[in-house]
């Protein structure tokens, strides 16, 4: 049996292991309040970008209009960029969307050169421990991007797709659904999909447009809006993406150390049940000692 000094001490060590983590849950909902303001900032841009790129193509109606960001190849030479953390103490965050990626890599199977980019270190070392060809790691993405930042990304990969190097990009991140929920998301970046399906909707991860087609008059002309157009989707297509998984990223620490402050509580109510039925044994097997002392005397 403990003795009641460990016993304490193991109390004031969760006391001490529940203030860190009640205090890194509220750091993480600020910091998740933030990143839900910049989704919903950044999505009206989004979808009036899909509602004008989805009306010029519905519209082209027999006009040959092509941008070669669209042009589908088989896919030899791919690459996929991981979205994952620095850090962890995030529930199922980071591991998710690795295994998600493993399974990714091997659906393709042999016969496809894959390469790796990431963004976070967590999904860097998991896959250069293993021997995965990594090309380059956009650390500075995985904290506070802004578009600037997402652009310059999404320009490099659009010359490497231009220039043959790649096929295809895909990015893999978590969608953020809500605090508690994320979805991992494979998502292919290049060629653009959207356009690529020659359908006037909006992408993938937008809400349906419900109002009809606008009558818009474009100048100097449909190839030259579309040549202005289709790199600024796939622009703002990796700063979502991008937004998501820092959201995914708070939204998870929040409900780990929620759970884990829940835990501690737990733990610290049953040590204390633990410290006072060792303090009653011990003092009754003192008071039974003493009576015993008194009875030997008379």
């Amino acid at each position: 049996m403990a003795s009641l000094r460990d016993i304490r001490k193991r109390i004031r060590s969760v006391k001490n292991t529940r203030q860190i983590t009640k205090a890194m849950k509220m750091v993480a909902a600020a910091k998740l309040r933030k990143a839900q303001d910049a989704i919903t900032a950044a999505r009206p841009y989004a979808q009036m970008l899909d509602q004008i790129i989805s009306d010029l193509v519905a519209r082209s109606q027999g006009e040959e209009l092509a941008h070669p960001l669209l042009t589908v190849r088989p896919e030899r030479r791919v690459e996929v960029l991981l979205l994952t953390s620095d850090r962890g103490l995030a529930g199922g965050f980071n591991s998710n969307v690795i295994r998600r990626a493993s399974r990714f890599l091997y659906e393709k199977g042999t016969g496809v050169e894959l390469e790796i980019s990431t963004v976070g270190r967590k999904g860097n070392d998991f896959f250069r421990q293993r021997g995965q060809k990594m090309r380059k790691d956009f650390g500075h993405l995985s904290q506070k991007p802004d578009y600037a930042q997402a652009s310059q990304v999404a320009e490099e990969m659009s010359a490497r797709f231009l220039r043959g190097e790649v096929d295809a990009v895909y990015v893999i991140y978590n969608e953020f659904l809500s605090a508690i929920n994320q979805k991992v998301t494979v998502s292919q970046l290049l060629p653009l999909q959207t356009l690529t399906a020659g359908a006037a909707t909006t992408a993938p991860e937008a809400p349906a447009a419900t109002t009809a087609l606008v009558d818009f008059k474009y100048e100097p002309g449909r190839q030259e809006v579309l040549d202005r157009l289709v790199p600024q989707a796939v622009a703002i297509k990796l700063y979502r993406s991008l937004l998501e998984s820092i959201a995914s990223e708070h939204g998870a620490r929040m409900s780990a150390m929620e759970n884990a402050t829940s835990n501690a509580t737990d733990m610290i109510a049953s040590l204390s049940l633990t410290y006072n039925r060792t303090r009653q044994a011990v003092i009754t097997n003192e008071l039974m000692e003493i009576v015993s002392g008194a009875e030997a005397l008379k």
